[in-house]
């Protein structure tokens, strides 16, 4: 008997993986500087024009002189790989 490979649903944090505005990461397509984080479903499908996104980055290629920013809504995989992280999603009062 072959054993059966269960796939768990994503979720939103899941996809996003550790990009968080401030954040670096490279992968084949390029080195990439996270910008924004948008994880309101209405802005995001817009921005993408995909009504079924729930979340967007926008990033700025960094090794591309004239690099600009762009919306993106591709999912964090193992082919991408975190140089700098990101600043946290809140900050706590002194």
């Amino acid at each position: 008997m072959i054993p059966t490979l269960i796939t768990l649903p994503r979720t939103a944090a899941d996809e996003i993986g550790p990009r968080r505005p401030g954040a670096i990461y490279q992968n084949s397509d390029g080195r990439f500087e996270v910008l924004v984080l948008i994880t309101d479903p209405r802005e995001a499908a817009q921005l993408l024009r995909r009504d079924s996104a729930q979340w967007a980055v926008i990033v700025r290629d960094t090794l591309r002189p004239d690099g600009q920013p762009h919306a993106i809504g591709s999912t964090w995989t193992t082919s991408d790989y975190l140089l700098r992280e990101g600043r946290p999603a809140y900050t706590q009062a002194a």
